[in-house]
């Protein structure tokens, strides 16, 4: 499967890292650096997070207070990953992303 990260999920993980590195040096770092090795983990381990919403899969963030949230496509072998969210969020914020079906 290959991995496709939108725009929209890269703003999200820049901002959080800027976030975090406001508030300790490294810690942005440590961050992106996690989120991305758990991104890249999802080529075989997808399967492992079931759908939560709607067609939506997400998976947790170790350490930190964040989900990924992506989908699956089978027929054409990649997943998108196109947002990443604080868990105090609402989750329907998502349903504003435009390749989510409503």
């Amino acid at each position: 499967m290959k991995i496709i990260i939108d725009p929209e999920a890269l703003d999200d993980i820049q901002k959080a890292t800027d976030w975090y590195n406001e508030k300790l040096v490294g810690l942005g770092a440590r961050f992106q650096t996690q989120v991305i090795t758990q991104i890249t983990s999802l080529k075989n381990s997808y399967h492992q997070h079931p759908i939560r919403y709607k067609n939506v899969r997400c998976m947790l963030i170790k350490k930190f207070p964040y989900l990924v949230h992506f989908l699956v496509h089978k027929n054409i072998g990649t997943i998108e990953v196109f947002a990443l969210f604080h868990t105090s969020r609402n989750p329907k914020i998502w349903l504003k992303r435009k390749r989510v079906k409503k």
